[in-house]
């Protein structure tokens, strides 16, 4: 009764996303239905313009897939994972989901669209376009939206760099985080924010690909879409300076007790 649908970044090959996207239903257990939405990106480093508008004009066919799925299928719950420049993807087709259900009654647009678990990793994305979306009613279409953060992640440095303006999936800074941001971030609580600068792996290579390439937060991920738990039962600790849940250096036996406990109750 789950479907997740992988959303891939620029700049890869058709068979990318297939793989990826199998390797992670193999992870959970060949749950659910796995689908990789493959837009088409170009398989070169100078496509990053091109890629960025395709990745625009892909946004509203996933939306007829998501209202398809939502409409003619038997689904209960259907869950984003989007990465890199595909965050872009899945951001602009909530948004416009959220837009087209503005005056539906409280609570009818999940009933209606029936999606979960929203999780961005890497997210190459403007900050402030993404806060006009959620002042535009993005939460109200998921349950759950999760954005993983990181310091270390050299592409987003070069992104920011070429647009002057942080990307979504930059770690945040406490001193740049104004109280009114902080104040919604905290109550807040279907928005999760995971930093994973201190995850075991994360910086690999140039920081990017850490979903995949951190055992630590692969798992992460795999925890919140097999078994739905919130991050204090996946091992993560609340940040001490910012509103965002991190990764402490004994995650690795926590995630297991936490693990076990959820076996045993099963």
């Amino acid at each position: 009764k789950d479907v997740f649908v992988y959303i891939h970044g620029y700049k890869v090959v058709f068979s990318n996303p297939l793989l990826v996207a199998t390797e992670l239903w193999h992870f959970l257990g060949y749950d659910g239905a796995f689908i990789s939405y493959a837009w088409p990106s170009t398989p070169g480093s100078l496509a990053y313009a091109k890629d960025l508008e395709t990745a625009a004009y892909s946004s509203r066919n996933l939306r007829l897939l998501l209202e398809y799925l939502a409409k003619e299928t038997d689904a209960q719950r259907i869950h984003i994972l989007a990465y890199s420049a595909g965050t872009r993807v899945a951001i602009e087709t909530l948004g416009q989901l959220a837009l087209l259900h503005a005056g539906d009654p409280e609570g009818s647009i999940l009933q209606k669209l029936r999606i979960h678990n929203v999780i961005l990793v890497g997210s190459d994305y403007d900050r402030d376009i993404f806060s006009g979306y959620l002042e535009d009613g993005l939460l109200d279409v998921m349950e759950k939206l999760t954005i993983y953060l990181s310091d270390t992640d050299k592409a987003l440095s070069i992104s920011k760099f070429v647009f002057t303006r942080r990307r979504l999936g930059q770690a945040f800074m406490p001193e740049n985080m104004s109280p009114a941001v902080r104040d919604y971030l905290q109550r807040t609580n279907n928005l999760i924010l995971v930093d994973v600068t201190n995850a075991a792996g994360a910086a690999t290579g140039n920081g990017h690909s850490y979903f995949r390439k951190s055992p630590w937060v692969s798992s992460d991920v795999l925890m919140t879409l097999k078994y739905d738990l919130p991050p204090g039962e996946r091992g993560l600790v609340r940040h001490k300076t910012m509103p965002a849940w991190t990764f402490p250096e004994d995650y690795t036996s926590r995630l297991k007790q936490q693990l076990e406990t959820r076996i045993g109750l099963e």
